[in-house]
């Protein structure tokens, strides 16, 4: 059961309790008790096919719980940004266009008012791409592509952004500048859930993780989750896990016994 719920705390936006989910009779996430709080800023991680999607998905509103209950904040905005992957980007049309489809007031282009344009202006002077407001959206870096669409969310002025591999067949220098931005993003009162499978380029830098495996298998700093027991219990093999320059790096242990063998 999905639906809007004023009891929730003063700072939840989204909360998820006894949650089992899934798709036809296929379960892909059981027991499930999760809250989104704002100003949250938080990594999923887990292997491919674990429940992180599902779970983004749940908290977006877009799939009903088959047990369980999901309870929106009244009136919470929320958005959400796609993989890269999932887009065609042949499909003709420009990058301003691209995110003016995503008004609120859904209306058709030809009609975009000159205060949507203004609006569309700024939140691209913002991402820094202004410059290729009129560019065809198969023509952006991809990093720029990342920016359109996280662009596309802020045009609906959200209090909880979800993201879905942001970083995902991205240059280092790009995640290093989309960390950057959705930190500073955060630091304005923008509540952001993302999905990663980097953990040591991504989730190593968040404040905040949670271990999906098709349960929640671990949550919390940093610190608390990356360690070996979570780890293996999240993507199912024994990983090391070391301190270099006060930062955690995880590192495949099969993957280290190998180096050690060939010296």
């Amino acid at each position: 059961m999905s639906h809007d719920a004023t009891s929730l705390g003063s700072d939840v936006l989204v909360s998820l309790e006894g949650v089992r989910a899934g798709y036809d009779h296929h379960v892909v996430l059981s027991d499930v008790d999760f809250r989104v709080h704002a100003r949250d800023f938080t990594g999923i991680v887990g292997p491919s096919g674990a429940g992180k999607t599902t779970l983004l998905r749940l908290l977006l509103g877009t799939l009903e719980p088959m047990q369980g209950a999901t309870m929106h904040a009244k009136g919470a905005r929320v958005a959400y940004v796609p993989q890269l992957e999932t887009v065609d980007w042949n499909f003709p049309i420009t990058v301003e266009e691209c995110v003016l489809m995503s008004r609120p007031q859904r209306r058709w282009l030809p009609r975009t008012t000159p205060s949507e344009r203004r609006a569309v202006a700024e939140v691209l002077e913002r991402l820094g791409i202004a410059g290729v407001a009129h560019r065809h959206i198969r023509d952006l870096s991809g990093g720029q592509q990342q920016r359109m669409f996280l662009a596309r969310a802020l045009l609906r002025e959200p209090e909880l952004l979800l993201l879905d591999e942001p970083t995902s067949g991205v240059d280092v220098s790009t995640r290093h500048d989309m960390l950057h931005l959705l930190g500073d993003l955060n630091a304005d009162g923008l509540a952001i859930i993302l999905t990663t499978h980097d953990l040591n380029g991504m989730a190593a830098h968040l404040p905040h993780l949670v271990c999906v495996n098709h349960r929640i298998v671990g949550e919390g700093s940093p610190e608390q989750v990356l360690t070996p027991s979570v780890l293996e219990q999240t993507f199912g093999a024994r990983m090391e896990v070391l301190e270099h320059l006060g930062m955690r790096v995880v590192v495949d242990e099969a993957r280290v016994m190998r180096a050690v063998g060939d010296e």
